[in-house]
């Protein structure tokens, strides 16, 4: 952490202590007296913050400046309890914008572009993000929102849009109908900037060759703003983020010590200048590292690479954990298969069975029971399990215009 930043930081823990009830509270209950902080490497004084606490905090509690200087507030879904408010000042705002401003003319987009919004405005941080940050650049938007794919083709058509933004699922859809409706030639689209959930190798390469654009991962949570805190570049070699606004560490979320720089664990976020509601060692769940060295596109921003997956979407069969990320890199092996799958686990006469769905390359010519043959030898050999694996034809799984949901464990229910 360079000076600037530790300057920062130490002006945050200082309105936080006198501003923020909800941590000072925090404070008091772990100990914590803020000056004894001296360096950077004393950051593991302070606790944990994590999403159970912000759901607890609901509605307002975690609001850190008077009642007047809130302009907006953002929420998270809510679908496995309490929704996370996050309310934000101008400030936030605006540094959200500049943010999301960077992010663009990193992936290379300009003011002369036409940028078609697909995620959904509201309460959600998504679409309006990333229109905020396409005004900060001067580029046109076009704030479409989701659903209604016929509209959403016809104005890419009219307008002449050349940047999609959406997430995997979303752009997938769009990209299965343009090829089969035939619209390659009537489109002007030259780049996707894709998130809001973690794809594999497989989808974006399929999006990129049926749309015939370059891709660009971006990252970012509601908690922490929302998307454009990090995005990759034109070398693809992990997301740069802005470390003078944020700082990243990573954890073993099992045991929370801080790993070396190129570990894969658990991203802790602490906001260096949010106002609203400004979080310390926020515990994002997602898994990811700090790639070491400088970028070859010469960017001094640090990098993360992509997020492989989440602490809470690990699942255990047969007493083994199992992560998405780690199935993306199996079907990425096998010839003939598709990028969509659906992981089905249920527990049947004592015992977990797992069986993987997945569809045919749409140019492959691999048979289905060598495909099936060959994923299931390839499970066993990498994750140490027997599965079953059951093939069918293109578009044969669900789409969806938000996020897939891609594992259904009914030893839940």
């Amino acid at each position: 952490m360079s000076r600037g930043q530790f300057e920062m930081f130490q002006e945050l823990l200082r309105n936080v202590s006198e501003n923020s009830p909800f941590y000072r509270e925090k404070f008091r209950k772990n100990g914590v007296d803020v000056r004894e902080i001296t360096s950077m490497d004393m950051i593991n004084i302070l606790p944990f913050t994590t999403k159970e606490e912000l759901r607890d905090a609901y509605p307002l509690g975690l609001q850190a400046v008077p009642e007047e200087k809130i302009v907006r507030i953002h929420s998270s879904s809510g679908t496995t309890g309490k929704p996370i408010i996050i309310p934000y000042t101008a400030q936030d705002v605006a540094d959200w914008a500049e943010m999301m401003s960077r992010s663009y003319q990193i992936a290379g987009i300009t003011p002369k572009d036409r940028i078609q919004i697909t995620p959904g405005y509201g309460l959600w941080t998504a679409g309006i993000g990333f229109q905020a940050g396409c005004e900060k650049l001067g580029a046109m938007a076009v704030p479409m929102g989701p659903g209604n794919t016929d509209k959403q083709l016809q104005m890419m058509m009219d307008l002449k849009s050349t940047v999609i933004i959406g997430t995997s699922s979303y752009a997938l859809v769009l990209a299965e109908e343009v090829e089969k409706r035939g619209l390659r030639s009537e489109i002007k689209l030259k780049k996707g900037v894709i998130g809001s959930e973690r794809w594999g190798e497989k989808m974006r390469q399929r999006i990129k060759n049926e749309l015939g654009i370059d891709i660009y991962d971006i990252y970012g949570l509601t908690e922490i703003y929302g998307p454009g805190i990090a995005i990759d570049c034109d070398c693809h070699d992990g997301m740069h983020y802005y470390d003078d606004f944020l700082y990243f560490e990573i954890i073993d979320s099992v045991t929370g010590e801080v790993l070396p720089e190129g570990e894969t664990g658990e991203l802790v976020i602490t906001t260096l200048r949010k106002e609203g509601a400004p979080l310390l060692r926020y515990r994002t769940r997602d898994l990811t590292r700090i790639i070491p060295g400088k970028c070859e596109c010469g960017l001094s921003y640090p990098r993360i690479d992509r997020i492989i997956g989440r602490t809470d979407d690990m699942v255990k069969v047969k007493g083994v954990n199992i992560y998405p990320g780690q199935i993306d890199e199996i079907l990425k092996e096998v010839d003939g298969v598709s990028s969509e799958y659906q992981i089905i686990i249920d527990h049947i006469n004592g015992k977990d069975v797992m069986t993987l769905k997945a569809e045919y390359n749409s140019d492959g010519d691999t048979a289905r029971e060598d495909i099936e043959f060959n994923i299931v030898d390839l499970f066993k050999k990498r994750i140490g399990i027997h599965i079953i694996a059951e093939i069918s034809g293109i578009g044969s799984l669900p789409r969806s215009e938000k996020k897939s949901k891609r594992i259904i464990d009914y030893r839940q229910n």
